[in-house]
């Protein structure tokens, strides 16, 4: 395990202080939490932003459906003629 120092302003401080006697937990341990946490949501918005970009290129392609089309699938849903969506 590798071992880091980190300078905390003095607010983040107090807080880290309070959630430490309130969560029963070590400053480690939640300074990893807040990390991990903070860390997946950047991964998550990394992946939703190259998503963003395939759409976009897709869509830039004329790789797109009608709404309409979009429309009577949803339309079909739980009828004795629903239909296979748009495109597929």
């Amino acid at each position: 395990m590798a071992v880091t120092s980190v300078r905390l302003q003095s607010d983040i401080e107090k807080h880290l202080q309070n959630a430490v006697k309130r969560l029963s937990r070590s400053k480690n341990w939640i300074i990893n939490q807040a990390i991990k946490e903070y860390l997946e949501r950047e991964a998550q918005d990394l992946q939703r932003w190259q998503e963003t970009l395939e759409a976009l290129d897709s869509a830039n392609q004329g790789r797109v459906i009608d709404g309409d089309g979009v429309h009577q699938w949803l339309q079909s849903w739980g009828t004795d003629d629903e239909q296979l969506p748009p495109g597929s």
